[in-house]
């Protein structure tokens, strides 16, 4: 039999051509049998077995992992689990720019539940699935065979990588199976795995290859602790409450929560669970319920909402952990259910109704629902920075590289009615999400723009009407109840991936944002729960356009707090360039003309002196352990300081995120240098490269680490902290900057790579022990 050229496999970024079977004249087949995919679980493991807890897993986490994980893992192989490594790849890219019509979802443990059914859906093997023998593992392994090409072809010891490996983000993904593996090996023999980065340390090598030839056999998954289990079914009790009430009130936190990793700190604070649909109650098995969207029609009489534990390894870029204990239960309580509100009909899932929150959700009081996202702010915004609308530059090219953003108070008089005003106008609204596919990108656009104009017309009319002579003042902005460290946060875009952080982080940012109830309802259904990954061209590009009067609506907002003249500046250089129909969806120009500001502004800067006047007002509650004067080595704060006072220059030849290790003789400090790209305005979607401003560039330095995936990493004795400060701020060009790199970088191409980088990786564990994850490098540059 003769094995034809049709599958593909991509490892490690590895760009691979499948077909050729080697063994002479004889195939895999005919060599070893029919291939079938087998269970690899066994209750216990030979003498002399590699065990995957406790020996695999953690070197994939540190080696694999920081590659393979996630939506953007290449062909779709996810190392974070044995799931992931049983179901294998697909040539079939989840993020596609060009696709025209939606693909099927390929969503692990939901989409399929077998080995066999990723099979059928287009998925092949990385591990052998004929004979189970050491000799067949070693010859029909993917996996097995592309460690070892590594450890045959490792590196070549130069500074940069050769200019076969591709590490560009949308680099073609061609791919290879076992039986065309002698013809990709014979081709390319420097893309073995780790793709693009040194080998794995000789100890870690020769335990997965173990592990591979004897069959990457493991034993079930470590059953939850007696007090894990005990509070999932207390938890499990409160989403499920028969009444009708609570059935909507459980959808809407669903929707809401069903990226989470939920927690309960008084157990295990590293142990997370989802909240998934199933079509049974609890204290039955689970049957969770597969839809495009959390608010897919279920197709069943009832949805009950359970807790499954999160079984992949957590990785920091879709970590977004949320604290389940008995505080949350109570509040949820007091929000939902001590009103005397009335439920009287469930609402149906036809995608019109479903896809609009202020229809599905209307019996629900808005001030509870506004409070809900509020108590924890920063995970609804990471919602669209860690969900999957994030991934690429024309994702995140909708929001500037650093921004603050605030929320309006919800306990102002009046606030309630105004809200509920306009949940009920935006009721009318047809949001992308409505649609799976969508051909005439432009058509809906033009509808959702006049759809804008309407409302922000509504707006206008009712906060002239309605506030009177009331005066617009501080105290319009949410001050977290004296409390709450979400009063505000700080959004980092780092060109093709973006950070959400509480605080003020940074020096003062061109932008900012002011949201309300409705403002963050409608980003969450349109970049969260409302965007399919899997959607078409179409919807991609209108979830982007529609991103734009989202965004500016916020910009408005808080130009609303600045007196006529500096709002008018600001709103001028905001959009600088950009065409002047822009500036109508930033301007309510009734209600601005009877504006009364109640903030007493002294000085010609009115901007800055009210970002002074936020930051006092909310100091009580925003954390400072971001902040560089937060570190507790004054030579370090002092030194690093200059460098936040750079712009354009020096700053544009820096890549967007740089971890930097100081290493003092008593013990070791972190800090990220976060390079903000400049614009005249953000409004083109492929050609922002023209807008750029790179004289304005800026840098802010952070204590601790920023972002998901860094670019560079740095290591800098204390002693020599001036000099490299001084080499940084005094760079001209590319030999300038690689002569910075020379002297206090580490290359992805350095032989010692990993014990270089490990320390940066145990750090971002030791200093976030809730909040961090594996970090990605498949985004370190090669300069």
């Amino acid at each position: 039999m003769i094995v034809k050229f049709n599958r593909l496999i991509l490892l490690g970024g590895v760009v691979v051509l499948s077909g050729c079977a080697g063994f002479g004249a004889m195939t895999l087949q005919e060599r070893y049998g029919e291939s079938e995919p087998r269970e690899r679980t066994q209750e216990t493991l030979p003498p002399n077995q590699v065990d995957y807890w406790s020996e695999v897993k953690p070197v994939l986490e540190q080696r694999c992992v920081v590659c393979h994980a996630c939506y953007d893992a290449s062909c779709q192989l996810k190392l974070t689990s044995s799931d992931g490594i049983d179901r294998g790849s697909s040539r079939a890219k989840v993020y596609n720019s060009v696709r025209l019509r939606a693909a099927p979802p390929t969503r692990l443990n939901e989409d399929a539940h077998s080995t066999g059914d990723w099979r059928r859906r287009g998925f092949f093997p990385v591990l052998n699935e004929y004979e189970n023998t050491p000799q067949a593992n070693r010859d029909a392994g993917v996996m097995y065979r592309i460690l070892r090409l590594k450890q045959q072809h490792p590196l070549p010891a130069q500074k940069l990588l050769p200019e076969s490996l591709d590490i560009s983000l949308d680099r073609k993904e061609v791919c290879t199976t076992a039986e065309a593996f002698d013809l990709f090996a014979n081709d390319n023999p420097l893309w073995g795995m780790p793709y693009a980065l040194p080998g794995l340390p000789p100890h870690e090598q020769n335990l997965l290859l173990r592990w591979l030839e004897q069959g990457a056999m493991h034993t079930p998954r470590p059953p939850l602790s007696e007090a894990l289990v005990a509070k999932q079914r207390r938890w499990e009790r409160f989403f499920n409450g028969d009444d009708m009430r609570s059935r909507l009130v459980s959808r809407y936190m669903y929707e809401h929560l069903y990226l989470a990793h939920l927690y309960f700190p008084d157990v295990d604070e590293r142990s997370f669970f989802q909240l998934v649909r199933s079509s049974t109650p609890p204290g039955k098995p689970v049957q969770r319920i597969a839809t495009r969207r959390p608010y897919g029609d279920p197709g069943v009489e009832r949805v009950y909402y359970r807790l499954i534990p999160h079984t992949e390894t957590i990785v920091a870029k879709t970590h977004m952990p949320y604290r389940l204990d008995g505080e949350r239960m109570q509040r949820w309580n007091d929000l939902f259910f001590s009103g005397d509100y009335q439920v009287t009909q469930l609402p149906g899932y036809d995608d019109e109704q479903a896809s609009n929150p202020f229809l599905t959700f209307s019996q629900l009081p808005v001030q509870a629902r506004y409070r809900f996202m509020l108590d924890e702010a920063r995970y609804t915004i990471n919602g669209f920075i860690k969900g999957p609308v994030c991934r690429g530059q024309v994702a995140l090219n909708v929001i500037n590289d650093h921004f603050w953003v605030y929320f309006v108070e919800p306990d102002l008089p009046g606030y309630e009615q105004s809200a509920a005003y306009m949940a009920q106008r935006s009721q009318r609204l047809d949001l992308p999400a409505a649609s799976d596919n969508i051909y005439t990108p432009m058509t809906h656009w033009l509808r959702y723009s006049a759809q804008q104009k309407t409302l922000l017309a509504e707006k206008d009319a009712y906060l002239s009407q309605q506030l009177g002579d009331e005066r617009f003042g501080l105290d319009w902005v949410w001050d977290g109840d004296g409390n709450n460290p979400n009063a505000a946060l700080t959004v980092y875009r780092h060109f093709d991936s973006a950070t959400v952080e509480q605080g003020l982080l940074g020096e003062p940012p061109k932008t900012a944002w002011l949201i309300g109830y409705e403002l963050l309802e409608r980003i969450h259904y349109l970049l969260v729960t409302g965007y399919d990954v899997y959607g078409n061209t179409g919807h991609q590009l209108v979830t982007r356009l529609y991103m734009d009067f989202l965004r500016m609506e916020g910009e408005a907002n808080f130009l609303l707090l600045l007196p006529e003249e500096a709002r008018a500046r600001e709103r001028n250089f905001w959009y600088r360039g950009a065409e002047k129909s822009v500036l109508d969806y930033m301007t309510l120009p009734n209600f601005e003309a009877d504006e009364k500001l109640a903030i007493d502004y002294k000085t010609d800067n009115q901007k800055l002196e009210l970002y002074e006047m936020l930051a006092r007002r909310l100091s009580p509650v925003l954390p400072t352990k971001q902040q560089l004067q937060s570190l507790p080595n004054a030579n370090i704060r002092d030194g690093f300081a200059p460098l936040s006072k750079l712009k354009g220059g020096a700053v544009t030849l820096l890549p967007q995120t740089v971890y930097v290790r100081i290493l003092s003789p008593d013990s070791y400090h972190y800090v990220t240098l976060v390079h903000n790209n400049a614009h005249r305005n953000i409004t083109a979607m492929f050609d922002e490269q023209d807008e750029r401003q790179p004289d304005e560039d800026t840098l802010d330095v952070i204590a601790g680490f920023i972002g998901s995936y860094p670019n560079a990493l740095y290591q800098v004795h204390e002693s020599q902290l001036k000099a490299f400060v001084g080499q940084l701020s005094a760079m001209e060009t590319q030999d300038d900057y690689e002569a910075l790199v020379d002297r206090y970088g580490v290359r992805r191409t350095d032989p010692n790579f990993w014990s270089l980088s490990d320390p940066f990786q145990k750090a971002y564990r030791d200093l976030n022990p809730v909040d961090s994850g594996v970090l990605d490098y498949s985004r370190l540059e090669n300069r």
